[in-house]
């Protein structure tokens, strides 16, 4: 075991991946000797070479569509894009091209073991153009698994998980943890599974469901509402796309109350699909309406990003409000 922070463990990951499999490359803009924008990919290029660790023209677009046909032939690309704000000229390339080869093909050829690597979210100032949460787009593609962590420890073992995987997977990494989040990571080579939640912390009152960055957010609320004498089930969704319907369904049998949060925007985001399947399972055992603590429905904005955010006072509130009802 080692402590180290996000963006080490993510580079311990693939530093492994490579060093496991020859087949393993890494491409995006700047990922080469400069080590991407976050060096999340620094000195891969030193070790391994040119060949498996290179720059990209600033394409997005052209960054998938390399990695498509990488992976066509049969190489585990794992392409970078800079921001995740910036993923939409590669929309087509993710939607309609990896999302689909394995389908349109019968399974005689797909791009299994292509993963899309890129930061998300807010809390660093950025704007509008560098704190967007897109997972809920890509939740609407079958295809696709969408896969986000929390932690160090659970970045390593997940984007291992990823590129071990034989479907295309989206890695979203929350960027304003990559130095602020630090933690106990085993060194050695580890996968975490795809597509299952985590309870975190088990509880009778009310479920509260997040993923990401925002984990720690509702962690505080969980704190505060510990104080008040309410007994919070902690769960973290860790992938979005498949999602551990499962396992949240049951703990709602169970506590009656759920609360979900997410950076994203309120409409549209993906609270919504779990707020739709929950209650379609569990409506006879709700005793409070299924609460969205959520971004607000604009641009992400600069000098106003706390009151944007979905803050641990905001989901703290909904907690009291469904325990209350």
């Amino acid at each position: 075991m080692a402590e180290m922070n996000m963006l080490q463990a993510i580079n311990q990951a693939l530093d492994l991946a490579m060093a496991q499999d020859d087949n393993v490359v890494c491409l995006g803009e700047d990922v080469g000797h400069f080590g991407g924008v976050f060096r999340a990919t620094s000195q891969l290029q030193e070790k391994y070479g040119q060949n498996r660790c290179f720059n990209t023209p600033l394409t997005e677009q052209g960054i998938i569509g390399f990695a498509n046909g990488m992976a066509a032939l049969g190489l585990k690309p794992v392409a970078e894009i800079q921001f995740a704000d910036y993923i939409y000229p590669a929309f087509d390339q993710i939607v309609n091209e990896t999302a689909k080869y394995r389908y349109r093909s019968g399974n005689e050829f797909n791009v299994g073991g292509l993963v899309i690597r890129t930061p998300y979210g807010g809390g660093i100032a950025g704007g509008h153009y560098h704190s967007q949460s897109p997972e809920a787009y890509f939740a609407h593609t079958p295809g696709l698994k969408v896969v986000i962590p929390r932690n160090p420890a659970q970045a390593k073992g997940l984007l291992l998980g990823a590129i071990a995987c034989p479907d295309p997977v989206l890695f979203m990494e929350p960027k304003r943890l990559y130095r602020a989040s630090v933690g106990e990571v085993d060194e050695a080579y580890y996968e975490l599974p795809l597509g299952e939640a985590e309870i975190i912390q088990a509880g009778t009152d009310v479920t509260v469901l997040a993923w990401g960055a925002q984990m720690e957010v509702v962690a505080k609320a969980v704190a505060l509402a510990e104080q008040e004498g309410v007994s919070c089930e902690l769960i973290d969704l860790r992938s979005i796309l498949p999602w551990d319907q499962a396992t949240v369904i049951d703990s709602v049998l169970k506590t009656g109350r759920l609360v979900v949060s997410h950076e994203a925007p309120l409409t549209g985001g993906f609270a919504g699909e779990i707020a739709a399947t929950v209650q379609q399972h569990c409506f006879l055992y709700l005793e409070s309406p299924i609460a969205r603590v959520c971004g607000l429905d604009t641009p992400y904005p600069l000098a106003l990003e706390k009151e944007y955010m979905a803050d641990h006072l905001k989901v703290f509130t909904a907690i009291v409000d469904a325990c209350n009802f």
